[in-house]
């Protein structure tokens, strides 16, 4: 199995609507157990994997701070959130007998760990899962960036982003049936096309240090696996 791997550190970004209901809100614990199901397959292959959530299924800071409340404040509340998510899935996981550490970007004492690359980078060599909680620690920067940010620091050789949707296509497939995926797009399609698959940061970053972006659905059993193998799986962003 370890010889057909194509990427060996992954980052794998997961939204925080993956974690709530069919509207994408509140905390559906059988999706925590369902995303620790198909990590503990991944595992077994022996890759290193680093995962970023995101909070949006609790609060969205971005839609808060648009109601005309303060902007930072909203964000703030949603770095809280996805620690909430971040340690739901580290303690289900454990119950899958996978070591996992919570590393976050704002200081949550004696509950989470602070963010140190080294330390991070030693729990990967050896097999443990990292969950990044807390996105930059910095307002008006999303998950998307963060999950940018953290793969570059960390060294991954492709960012995962998982989805409700099988990649990125020409408009909303949930709105219009006639929208028509994308197999591959370099970082400057989706930028002058506006896909919106991601923030303009994230992708830019992307871009700058030449990080891969495999764009999937979740939903679907087995697509991470197929994913790490080299499997066409999803919508692949990169040069």
């Amino acid at each position: 199995m370890k010889r057909n791997i194509k990427y060996k550190r992954i980052l794998l970004k997961i939204s925080g609507e993956g974690f709530g209901n069919e509207n994408g809100r509140g905390i559906e614990t059988e999706n925590f157990i369902t995303l620790a199901r198909e990590i503990q397959k991944v595992s077994a292959t022996g890759v290193e994997l680093a995962i970023v959530v995101g909070g949006g299924n609790i609060l969205r800071g971005a839609k808060f701070g648009s109601a005309g409340k303060s902007r930072v404040q909203a964000d703030q509340v949603g770095m809280i959130a996805t620690a909430i998510n971040a340690l739901l899935l580290q303690d289900i996981l454990e119950g899958f007998t996978i070591r996992a550490h919570v590393i976050s970007a704002i200081e949550i004492k004696n509950i989470t760990e602070p963010f140190v690359l080294r330390n991070c980078l030693k729990y990967l060599k050896e097999k443990d899962v990292v969950i990044f909680a807390g996105g930059t620690g910095n307002p008006y920067f999303t998950t998307d960036t963060a999950a940018a940010l953290r793969a570059i620091e960390i060294g991954a050789d492709v960012m995962l982003k998982a989805t409700r949707v099988d990649g990125v296509y020409t408009d909303d497939p949930l709105e219009n049936a006639s929208a028509k995926l994308y197999k591959k797009l370099t970082y400057m399609d989706v930028l002058n096309k506006q896909l919106g698959v991601m923030d303009l940061t994230a992708i830019s970053l992307s871009m700058e240090n030449k990080l891969p972006i495999i764009v999937f659905n979740m939903n679907k059993r087995e697509n991470i696996k197929k994913a790490i193998l080299g499997k066409p799986v999803g919508t692949y962003i990169g040069e």
